[in-house]
């Protein structure tokens, strides 16, 4: 069946390509214009023609050709081929030469290559004649088109999947779901090929599709999620409209029935039983019931209440978010003696309810819970529950306070003992009568010190102290007068020298520990020992102060600086309480304004000296001074110590300068001379002496003109200077050697000058040749200093002449 099917085919498109071929039509391009060739090309000139032109037909090549010759797609031709193969034809372009081959000499085109139009729908080429012997073109150069023609080879395709939709359960019949799109390569311009279908293969008991769009739509009206949440439709999509021979794909649709609230809330049972001690605290969690919802997410969402009277009184019901639980709780404290059993009726009701399914009932359910109080042994009651009690300060010791009572609730109603919690009561200053509660001070009360008293009572049953009950007490103590009154702080006062009668000194008030529940009323007077003053007056201004008054012209501070005024002081009781106190006032110097200068004469005579303004500015310049003294001496001794560093470090022998000229020859006692002159042998060498004796010499030759050789340094023969030499040696290779010390310029001088040499002495001062021709008669003009040098030379001079002549 499947050759038959496939015969028919290939039948059907070769109708259609004659068809094709019957309504072909002819392309003429005429040579002329810009557009086709220029007026100057030789190979038009020299075809002589004034019009030639392109022949040839529409081209089609049918997709997946599969026969065993090349295809035949058409041929080209120009008007100017006589037939007698001098044309030659070619073709360039897509597919030229590998898909499309080109008789040279006919123009007719085959297609070698199995085409696929999803592929490559088309192929533009361009097509050449040019003269066989000359190769000249006889037509300028032309594009065409081969379009592949289309056969439907292609089954429609679902590119998005795969599908998953969700519609509401219980939706009316025609509900929209989703909808699928199915896709065809084939040409939707041309024939059937691409036109896509859809139907149901499996699913259409629940769902439907649309044949055009692909919307998938319920069929039925009583989708329940509880009974099926999930449906797989398989939906089918053909091509060529559906028609025999078709093409077809499939895919799977996945559609979630999504929840509505259309299930109420029931409890699995009508009654629940529970048990409690009578002494839970309120807020205790008695037990836990849930009403189950068969529905999903938030329409099982539920709140729980109490609908009885008597369990609204007694208990609260919760609901847990989490678990949708009904959480019962104590509200009242419970008692067994009272009422042993309590019911409590329960209701559980949908949050969110929709409207469109009330009439399939009511969405809520109740349930009965009961609950059974157990008996306990409980402590004492304290009653009444009354904590506050009331004692006067003064009252005395054992004095009764109050009474506290309490009471066992059990049936039993054992007897009651009562005590303090002395952690609230360290000082013992209140006891308890441990069988009747009477509360007595035990130590004296003093309101000033301790107003108000919290302490802690115990009642417990007389065989049973671990059965206790505490209950605070406050106790206040009431205030009696047995405070005096006293000057609010130990007041001074000031007053000029030249005050006037009656001037307002000080206002002076009182304080008073104590409260009166009246208030306080004070009295002011001079105490009795100051009846005699009659500097100072005290005036009472009715609201708890007083004023002090001048009652003299002037006061003399160099007589009396300083006055004690004693005050009398009273409350208004009762009893009537009082106390003295003392205002001192120091009479001092005012300016004219009636500003205060000073109080003391000591303290005038400064101001009126220095301001405290000089005072403070003159200790500043002193303690600067300070500072620079300090900085000084720092400073050169930081000097000094950085001198000695430096000799320290350099030990060479220097040169030092020094600007004292010293006082010449003549100045014997600036220096010790001795130290010096018992390194040298001196010799004394007279003028003229020429090597004779010491007899000889010019007679009546002035003594000043004698000349003394200087002093000359006579090597001892026993002396061995080798140690110096070879200490001197030694620290010169040690400076030659040593290449970090920088080079010093400096003049040693030692002690020994070696041993003979050779060469005379080049010293002036002792050369006593007669061929010096220095003239030292200059020498007197340098002044006194230097009388002494000038003599000798002149005297030397004078003798060298003398020996001349």
């Amino acid at each position: 069946m499947a050759k038959g099917l496939q015969g028919f085919l290939w039948a059907m498109l070769l109708l259609f390509c004659a068809i094709q071929e019957l309504g072909s039509w002819a392309m003429h391009t005429a040579v002329e214009g810009p557009g086709l060739g220029e007026p100057g090309d030789p190979a038009l000139l020299a075809s002589g023609r004034v019009k030639r032109g392109w022949v040839w037909n529409q081209f089609f090549v049918v997709e997946e050709y599969t026969g065993t010759e090349p295809l035949y797609v058409g041929k080209i031709h120009s008007d100017s081929d006589e037939g007698d193969g001098s044309i030659k034809y070619t073709i360039s372009g897509e597919g030229a030469g590998t898909i499309f081959l080109i008789d040279e000499i006919t123009g007719d085109i085959h297609a070698t290559e199995r085409l696929d139009r999803e592929q490559k729908t088309f192929y533009t080429l361009r097509a050449q004649a040019r003269d066989r012997q000359t190769d000249q073109l006889l037509e300028p150069e032309s594009e065409f088109i081969i379009k592949v023609q289309d056969i439907n080879d292609s089954e429609p395709r679902f590119l998005e999947g795969p599908y998953i939709g969700s519609v509401a359960e219980l939706s009316p019949i025609g509900t929209s779901v989703m909808q699928v799109m199915a896709s065809d390569a084939d040409d939707p311009t041309y024939g059937s090929s691409a036109r896509v279908v859809y139907s149901v293969l499996e699913g259409e008991q629940h769902f439907t599709v649309d044949s055009k769009t692909g919307v998938i739509r319920t069929a039925v009206a009583d989708l329940d999620r509880e009974t099926q949440d999930r449906y797989e439709v398989v939906i089918r999509a053909t091509d060529m409209a559906g028609q025999l021979g078709g093409l077809s794909g499939s895919t799977t649709v996945t559609i979630v029935v999504t929840d509505v609230n259309d299930n109420p809330p029931r409890f699995p049972q009508k009654m629940y039983q529970f048990s409690i001690v009578e002494t839970a605290p309120v807020g205790t969690a008695i037990g836990r019931v849930k009403a189950e919802d068969s529905d999903v997410g938030e329409n099982t969402d539920m709140t729980y209440q109490v609908k009885d009277e008597e369990g609204v009184e007694m208990f609260k019901v919760t609901t847990d978010s989490n678990t949708q639980e009904a959480v019962i709780t104590v509200q009242k404290p419970l008692d067994y003696e009272s009422k042993k059993v309590h019911t409590v009726v329960v209701e559980a009701l949908n949050k969110f309810v929709d409207p469109r399914f009330v009439d399939l009932g009511t969405f809520r359910d109740q349930t009965i819970v009961r609950v059974s109080v157990l008996d306990v042994d409980e402590p004492p009651e304290f009653r009444p529950p009354s904590n506050l009690m009331e004692v006067q300060e003064d009252a005395h010791v054992g004095s009764v306070v109050g009474v506290v009572t309490a009471l066992d609730p059990d049936t039993a109603n054992h007897p009651v003992r009562y005590a303090i919690d002395r952690s609230t009561d360290a000082e013992r200053i209140f006891d308890i009568d441990a069988k009747t509660g009477a509360i007595v001070t035990g130590k004296v009360l003093d309101r000033e010190t301790a107003g108000w008293h919290n302490i802690t009572v115990l009642a417990m049953e007389a065989d049973n102290h671990s059965q206790v009950s505490r209950a605070s007490l406050r106790i206040r103590i009431l205030d009696v007068n047995d405070n005096p009154p006293e000057l609010a702080t130990p007041y001074e006062a000031a007053v000029c020298e030249d005050a006037k009668p009656g001037q307002l000194i000080q206002t002076i008030s009182v304080v008073d520990r104590d409260e009166p529940q009246s208030g306080h009323r004070f009295y002011f007077t001079l105490a009795p020992e100051a009846t005699n003053n009659h500097h100072f007056s005290l005036l009472d201004i009715q609201d708890n102060t007083a004023a002090v008054h001048t009652q003299r012209v002037g006061f003399n501070r160099q007589e009396q600086d300083v006055y004690l005024l004693p005050i009398l002081v009273v409350d208004s009781g009762p009893p009537a309480l009082s106390s003295t106190g003392t205002l001192t006032i120091r009479v001092c110097g005012c300016d004219s304004s009636g500003a205060i200068q000073s109080c003391n004469s000591t303290a005038y005579v400064v101001s009126a000296t220095l301001s405290p303004g000089a005072l403070i500015a003159l200790l500043v310049c002193v303690l600067i001074l300070v500072v620079l003294v300090l900085l000084i001496l720092t400073l050169k001794r930081h000097h000094k110590s950085h001198l000695t560093s430096e000799d320290d470090e350099d030990m060479r022998d220097n040169v030092i300068k020094y600007n004292d000229e010293g006082g010449g020859e003549q100045d014997t006692e600036a220096y010790d001379m001795s130290a010096l002159r018992s390194l040298y042998d001196f010799s004394e060498i007279k003028a003229g002496d020429g090597g004779g004796g010491p007899g000889e010499g010019a007679p009546g030759r002035n003594p000043s003109s004698e000349l003394h050789a200087l002093p000359q340094w006579v090597q001892s023969p026993d002396l061995d200077f080798s140690v110096f030499r070879d200490y001197i040696c030694r620290k010169v290779e040690q400076a030659d050697e040593d290449l970090s010390v920088p080079p010093y310029d400096s003049f040693q001088t030692y002690a020994f000058e070696g041993s003979d040499s050779p060469v005379p002495s080049l010293s002036s001062i002792n050369t006593w040749s007669s061929g010096s021709e220095q003239d030292f008669s200059y020498l007197g003009a340098w002044g006194p200093r230097f009388r002494q040098l000038a003599a000798l030379y002149a005297g030397r001079r004078g003798d060298e002449d003398s020996e001349e002549s």
